[in-house]
């Protein structure tokens, strides 16, 4: 049974558009929009490239999953899921459980596109040059696929189509 607080996790690898898309539909549904990374660094008052380089990824990996599980009471609202949520611990099966799943599929050239100009805001990213940023993004990609590709929702993410999307998740919710 589906539940009935109306929340929307996006999903995808870094880069893929989850906060920009998430906005729209979000504007488009009349509902709360949030980024779960813009929540842990309100939550700790460090940078997510703060907490990995003073505490590593599985201390903020634990963070992302202790703030996903605080969503859950969330209304009406679209959450940004970081790229790696999905693939850690039971996040996609909490995030399958407690609302609806969109991921926003993008090729690895599509990707390393849209990240090569923020390399060193990223931390796992930081210090790849070109060709190096290709190969993590498809090893990276083919990893997480597994996870991305249990969404109740698969959609393009180059150019989301914002109204289609709004009409799956009415339908969904039964809205």
């Amino acid at each position: 049974m589906r539940p009935s607080n109306n929340i929307v996790y996006l999903t995808g690898f870094m880069g893929s558009g989850k906060s920009t898309a998430g906005k729209k539909l979000a504007a488009s549904l009349g509902w709360a929009f949030v980024d779960l990374d813009k929540k842990i660094e309100q939550s700790t008052g460090k940078t997510i490239k703060e907490i990995f380089a003073e505490s590593g990824e599985a201390h903020f990996r634990e963070l992302e999953a202790e703030m996903l599980k605080t969503m859950q009471t969330y209304n009406n609202t679209v959450i940004s899921a970081g790229g790696g949520t999905p693939c850690h611990g039971n996040n996609m099966d909490f995030m399958l459980e407690s609302g609806v799943t969109v991921y926003l599929k993008l090729t690895p050239g599509q990707l390393k596109s849209r990240l090569a100009g923020s390399l060193q805001e990223r931390p796992l990213l930081k210090g790849l040059n070109d060709a190096e940023l290709l190969e993590f993004i498809r090893e990276k990609l083919s990893l997480r696929e597994k996870w991305y590709s249990r969404a109740e929702i698969i959609v393009d993410g180059f150019d989301p189509d914002i109204k289609y999307l709004q009409s799956l998740i009415k339908e969904r919710f039964g809205i």
